[in-house]
This record gives structure tokens, C-alpha cells and sequence, in this order.
């Protein structure tokens, strides 16, 4: 059972200070808190909340749900430009063009790999840009099991990305 809207909305407009420095605590930054502070409510909002659920406490975890949803996309963006997977320039040449084809066969063929399950949340959350919740809502999966097939996916593609070491490479070490 859920809350009214009214008394969510009462409950929440009281707890919003609170959120808004537990949403500083977390990210350090007030542009980033006002934006997570904006993403609970939001969600709260969208979803509800339980009709017995404290809405400090609630809010908390929401907002810290969403923080955590927020550090991992942005170890990913990251990573992939520090790898040199993703180049912040526009400017592109053949060799680039080519490159990018061939990268995206090959992760086309990847993903063909994975399970259709592990492929599907990868699919919805990856390239499609759901939520996690959202994923699992249109899957009709808990959102632990989004969250965990997703784990198992992007394990089983960075083992199949994973470099093999070349004759070439190990006799120039030597």
C-alpha cells in the first residue's frame, strides 16, 4: 500500500532540507546536490512510497540508490575515455571510421553471446538509457535481478574484450 499524493507531497516538502544535505554529504558539491536532490524527489514522486515508510529515511535511500547509480556511470564514462574508447574530439579521419565499424562488429557479435536475458537488461539500461527500475519493470524482473544480469553481462563482455597477449609483445618484454 502506498501513500496518498497528498501526504506524500506533505511529508516530502518537510524532509526536503534534510535530503538536500544528505544529498551534499554525499556528492560534495552543491550543483550535484541540488541534481540529486532534484532526482529523489522526482523519483519519490514518480514511484511513491511505502504507506509505513519513514519519508527521511525513505528519501535517504532513494537518493542514495541514485548516487550510486550516478558514481558507477561515471566510472564507466571515465574509463572509457582514459582507455581511449570514447575520444572527446569530433574530429574523425578513415582510420577512425574503420576502426569504429570493426569495434562495433565486434561488440554486435559479443553481445550475441550473452545470454538473451543478460542481453535484454544490457540492451534496456546500456544502449536504450532505462533506469535500472525501469529496466525490471518492463522485463518484469525485481530490480536486483536487472542489477545482477547486468553485472554477469558486462563481466562476460570485458572477458571477451579482454586483450590476448600476442607472440610479438611477450618476446619484446623479454
Amino acid at each position: 500500500m502506498r501513500k496518498s499524493e497528498s501526504a506524500l507531497r506533505d511529508e516530502l516538502t518537510l524532509a526536503l532540507p534534510d535530503i538536500r544535505r544528505f544529498a551534499y554529504a554525499l556528492t560534495g558539491a552543491r550543483a550535484d546536490a541540488d541534481d540529486l536532490l532534484q532526482a529523489t524527489v522526482e523519483r519519490i514522486l514518480e514511484k511513491g512510497a511505502p504507506a509505513d515508510a519513514d519519508m527521511r529515511k525513505w528519501s535517504y535511500r532513494v537518493a542514495k540508490n541514485i548516487w550510486i547509480d550516478e558514481i558507477r556511470s561515471r566510472r564507466v564514462r571515465t574509463r572509457a575515455v582514459s582507455e581511449g574508447k570514447v575520444e572527446i574530439n569530433d574530429r574523425l579521419d578513415g582510420e577512425r571510421v574503420v576502426l569504429g565499424a570493426i569495434s562495433l562488429a565486434e561488440v554486435n557479435r559479443a553481445m550475441e553471446r550473452l545470454p538473451d536475458d543478460q542481453r535484454a537488461a544490457l540492451s534496456l539500461v546500456a544502449v536504450e538509457g532505462l533506469s535500472y527500475a525501469d529496466a525490471a519493470q518492463a522485463l518484469d524482473v525485481p530490480i536486483g535481478t536487472v542489477m545482477s544480469r547486468i553485472a554477469r553481462a558486462r563481466a562476460a563482455l570485458a572477458d571477451l574484450f579482454a586483450a590476448p597477449k600476442t607472440p610479438l609483445a611477450e618476446g619484446a618484454a623479454e
